[in-house]
């Protein structure tokens, strides 16, 4: 078969075909009486081969390597070649990402351009210095990535840092509050504590939305920040993870002050005061445990609380029944 039929056939153009036979990977096997390459059967069989090697992409040293070698194995090359294609299809994406993230900005012009890419860049940095400064930079003029906020505050580990950055995201409204959201599935407890405290300071109804969902996640402490976040703001549904928190010694004293915050309504003092009475009344409840959810009480007006702490002072608990009379003395003389 001549080589223009050859390249009709196997669609591998004449110039590749002189090619391949330049390197050595393929070589007529014959010359018709007017000189011109004549390719036979195994010929175009190693064509064919060589063009699915290269379909994996090898290249063409790589495949005459490969098809010279009687030795050759071709799991290490594949291996070889899963690594580079993975490292390739990362970096390809990392490039799409910051592209869709400047997109997302709207630039007005490439100046606008750069300084998102260097503040992109300062994100990523190494020096925690240079990581902070990014996130507190002006964002008047050119729009902060909220995406790029987002990844940098789930995985900052400096505190300093993580600050600086929550509080560019709470300058950015709602934009942030859905994708730190989707931050409390994470299967790593310190990105889904990172995201939960992100939330907490995000202003807003949506936020607020999201740590309410919170308030039942399976992660303890995600469910605390949640309730601690919320008490703050004057909601309600905190208070049974709140009193939660009490008995178990998490946080008890943040969690005590949260109840005495949401107690600034009559209705809802005597509310919190019942919670923390029928707590201290199971059986189930230690001694410890007694003993913390007494000292809440003091936080809570009203006469639900002080009746609560009368009876106490007679408990057979002698710390509890010390405490509660102690507390009841500052209420008299407050």
């Amino acid at each position: 078969m001549l080589i223009g039929e050859v390249a009709r056939r196997s669609g591998v153009s004449a110039r590749m075909l002189r090619h391949y036979e330049s390197l050595g990977l393929v070589r007529p096997s014959g010359r018709t009486g007017s000189g011109y390459r004549e390719y036979s059967a195994a010929d175009i069989r190693q064509i064919f081969q060589i063009e699915s090697l290269r379909s994996l992409g090898l290249s063409l040293r790589e495949i005459g390597r490969a098809l010279d070698d009687p030795g050759f194995t071709p799991s290490a090359l594949v291996d070889d070649l899963i690594r580079q294609t993975r490292e390739r299809v990362a970096a390809e994406t990392e490039l799409l990402t910051r592209l869709r993230r400047i997109d997302a900005a709207d630039p007005a012009g490439w100046e606008d351009v750069l300084q998102i890419v260097a503040l992109l860049q300062a994100l990523g940095s190494k020096s925690a210095d240079a990581r902070q400064r990014a996130a507190l930079t002006s964002v008047d003029e050119v729009p902060v990535p909220v995406e790029a906020l987002v990844e940098a505050a789930l995985s900052e580990r400096d505190p300093n840092v993580a600050g600086a950055l929550r509080w560019a995201l709470a300058r950015s409204g709602d934009r942030g509050t859905a994708l730190l959201a989707k931050g409390l599935g994470s299967p790593a407890a310190a990105v889904r504590e990172r995201a939960v405290r992100s939330l907490a300071e995000m202003p807003g109804g949506a936020a607020a939305a999201h740590l309410r969902d919170a308030l039942a996640h399976s992660d303890t402490v995600v469910r605390g920040c949640a309730a601690l976040a919320l008490g703050a703001r004057g909601v309600a549904d905190a208070v049974p993870t709140l009193v939660d928190m009490i008995v178990e010694g998490r946080n008890d004293t943040d969690a005590a002050d949260a109840l005495s915050v949401l107690a600034s309504d009559t209705a809802m003092a005597d509310q919190i005061a019942a919670r923390l009475v029928d707590r201290l009344t199971l059986d189930t409840t230690a001694a410890p445990a007694r003993g913390r959810l007494t000292q809440a009480l003091a936080g809570i007006p009203g006469a639900r609380a002080s009746g609560a702490l009368v009876e106490l002072s007679h408990d057979t608990d002698r710390a509890v029944a010390l405490t509660a009379a102690y507390l009841l003395q500052l209420r008299d003389a407050r």
